[in-house]
């Protein structure tokens, strides 16, 4: 018996492995200690999947070889590494910078491939079908190092603008190339090959960019309850357009591209289901697919004589020897200085995703032999690192020659941004969460926090009991989208004593609270909740009727009184509803009056934001209905109001959330009042007579003969 056991164990590990509970328990280690062992010598975690691979492959110690499961995931990795490609380009940006966008992408697509060709055909002796794919696969580039200049606070530098909008139109072009030169290499390539592709890539850009975007705004709206049947919809739309490319005549790799474009405006990047789409991927796909491509590479070959040696040299040096040309033709062009310069350098230097993708096509079909595989994982590793260098030391020159971000001093610095939730009703606790996730400033280490009062009362202690469990279930769904909350539950006096205090401890820079809920006559003119939460807070407050589904939004539609710029909160509000169109890839309307769009315009043209802005006239304030006419159907309204005593308040704005709630059923809202010095208050400058409270009576009065 114990002969026999021992004869089991060495089975089991006899290699390559055969056991498929042993096999992923391997690869799931190379995926947890990869990354880690890589940040002790600061390369990319791209690298060390790579070089696993070699070590486990076939080439190395052959614990693994290739077999239906492996070609499986491998595939799945690479299929998704450009699905997310496509999906997280920002098309915003690449809009704003169109045109030297476009300049830059033919330069560091032509320069490249102008470089390549000779030195793969002449110097090399490849074929022209093997030069032409080895040169466009110098022609893409990666963004590896992309992360540094978002840490920097550079990532709006117009030189990093271009690059992302470069990356757009060489991927795109090196992936048609791609089809064609597969054609070619299995003799298809006549005039009815072209005729064919044409009509049939006509057919999949109709289905894809016409058909899919109205399925999927549908599905996501209808089905708007069930969070994991999104994330199954979005794998089944990719795979579905990777089948459909390949009935097309195109690679697979085209259609997952293409189906990140699709759905690049209806999956914004701080969602939840964005977070599930990249943590799954990240975790398990991609992982599995370069360890793939590690697998496949032979090092003995690299040592067998000078001629791999001097390929893989080759296309090192090529390949960045073009890029770095592009990169120097562009300043020029452009008159950018020596660090904008490198920084376009540092970021299209990389090659990695769309290189391998090209390259694992061209292996599988024979048109490249290992010799130039080989060499492009060396390329891959060289060129990681270079782009990493170059990214982190053009990103700090540029930080020191004052060309960060612009934008106004802000009141509040993102990175100690503090914004609390007050959560009265669970049923719009979800969307309040999902809205707060979208605007909070990705650089502040706060977590959102939300806040439960129980009144202190006879039953406070069983009420708390119960909130603290509401609390729970809100931590639960925020853990979706990986939101870092802070629970908080409190018993205080009253509901808005309890939020002020609470805003007070934390220094909240912002309150969100859900619509208020109907009140009787008395509780209008005496004691309303919001109104008591405004007269007790300074900070920022947005009230929130978010009943709609954000995808059903095609625009924001923003209402801003007169003087509403002279507030003290007017550039945190303007920079919160920017981050919101950005995230959700919307234009943005103002409606304002001439003084206040100039306000708007300079803001704006500091900041320099990609979205998509217009104007419209609007000067009668004091009759808040007239609005009406300007309003889309279709839009999330924000109406820009003011608490009592500030410089922007005027009667008009007086009950606007009760007056706008019965105008505008069918939209979302959102009522924003900017924070107030918090000495400020409209009792230091009136009577008696003519407080809040009679002025309030008398209001509600006249409305009920209104009415």
């Amino acid at each position: 018996m114990d002969n026999r056991f021992f004869d089991n164990i060495q089975h089991a590990f006899e290699t390559p492995l055969t056991n498929s509970v042993l096999i992923f328990t391997l690869v799931l280690s190379i995926i947890l200690l990869s990354p880690i062992l890589l940040k002790w010598v600061k390369l990319p975690g791209i690298i060390g999947f790579i070089i696993s691979g070699v070590i486990i492959g076939p080439y190395g110690l052959n614990w693994l070889e290739a077999n239906s499961a492996v070609d499986l995931f491998s595939t799945i990795g690479l299929l998704y590494i450009m699905f997310i490609a496509g999906l997280e380009l920002d098309m915003n940006e690449f809009k704003k910078s169109k045109h030297k966008s476009l300049i830059f992408g033919i330069l560091t697509f032509v320069i490249p491939f102008s470089v390549g060709f000779p030195v793969s055909h002449f110097l090399l002796g490849y074929s022209v079908l093997s030069s032409l794919l080895i040169s466009s696969m110098f022609a893409t580039h990666t963004l590896v190092s992309y992360p540094i200049v978002t840490s920097y606070g550079i990532s709006k530098n117009e030189a990093v603008a271009i690059t992302i909008g470069g990356t757009i139109l060489t991927d795109t072009a090196v992936l048609l190339i791609l089809t064609g030169i597969v054609g070619a290499s299995e003799g298809t390539l006549d005039s009815e090959f072209w005729i064919t592709l044409g009509v049939s890539f006509a057919i999949f850009l109709l289905i894809m960019i016409g058909m899919i975007p109205k399925i999927a705004k549908w599905f996501f709206q209808k089905i708007e309850g069930e969070k994991t049947s999104h994330y199954i919809f979005v794998l089944a739309v990719v795979f579905f357009a990777a089948f459909l490319a390949e009935l097309a005549g195109l690679e697979s790799i085209i259609g997952a591209f293409v189906a990140g474009l699709a759905l690049n405006k209806l999956i914004p990047a701080s969602s939840a289901l964005m977070n599930r789409i990249e943590f799954i991927g990240n975790s398990i796909f991609i992982p599995f697919f370069l360890i793939s491509v590690g697998m496949i590479v032979d090092v003995q070959v690299l040592f067998q004589g000078p001629l791999a040696l001097i390929i893989a040299g080759s296309l090192t040096i090529a390949a960045t020897l073009g890029k770095y040309v592009a990169a120097f033709f562009t300043q020029k062009v452009f008159k950018y200085s020596v660090s904008q310069r490198n920084l376009i350098f540092g970021l299209s230097s990389a090659h990695a995703a769309a290189t391998l993708a090209v390259i694992k096509v061209g292996f599988d079909r024979h048109i490249i032999d290992e010799n130039v595989l080989n060499g492009t994982i060396v390329l891959i590793l060289v060129s990681c690192i270079v782009s990493t260098l170059v990214t982190e030391s053009a990103s700090k020159t540029v930080v020191m020659e004052g060309e960060q971000d612009s934008g106004y001093a802000k009141v509040v610095e993102e990175k100690d941004e503090v914004i609390m939730i007050p959560i009265a009703n669970l049923k719009s606790m979800e969307p309040l969460l999902d809205y707060a996730g979208l605007i909070k400033s990705k650089k502040s280490p706060y977590p959102l926090h939300i806040l439960t009062v129980v009144p202190n009362n006879q039953e406070a202690e069983k009420n708390l009991l119960s909130a603290r469990e509401n609390l729970d279930k809100t931590a639960k769904y925020a853990s979706g989208s990986e939101t870092s909350v802070e629970l908080m539950a409190t018993v205080d006096i009253n509901i808005a004593n309890g939020i002020s205090r609470a805003s007070e401890k934390i220094l909240a820079d912002c309150i969100l609270l859900g619509w208020p809920s109907a009140s009787s006559f008395i509780e209008k003119i005496v004691g309303e909740k919001t109104e008591s939460i405004l007269n007790r807070t300074h900070t920022n407050l947005m009230m929130c009727r978010l009943e709609k589904p954000a995808i059903s939004q095609t625009s924001i539609d923003i209402f801003v009184p007169p003087m509403a710029e002279a507030e003290l909160g007017f550039d945190y509000w303007m920079d919160k509803m920017l981050n919101y169109a950005i995230e959700m890839s919307l234009p943005i309307k103002y409606i304002a009056n001439d003084r206040t769009h100039e306000a708007i315009e300079a803001f704006l043209k500091r900041l320099n934001s990609s979205v998509p802005v217009s104007y419209e006239e609007y000067n009668d304030w004091n009759n808040i209905f007239g609005l009406d006419k300007l309003a889309s159907d279709k839009s999330l309204l924000v109406f820009v109001s003011a608490r009592s005593g500030t410089l922007s308040y005027r009667d008009s704005l007086h009950g606007l959330a009760r007056k706008i709630e019965g105008t505008y059923r069918e939209q979302n809202i959102i009522l924003i009042f900017p924070s107030r010095v918090e000495s400020y208050s409209i009792d230091d400058y009136e009577t008696v007579e003519s407080s809040p409270i009679f002025r309030k009576i008398s209001r509600e009065i006249g409305n009920m003969f209104h009415s």
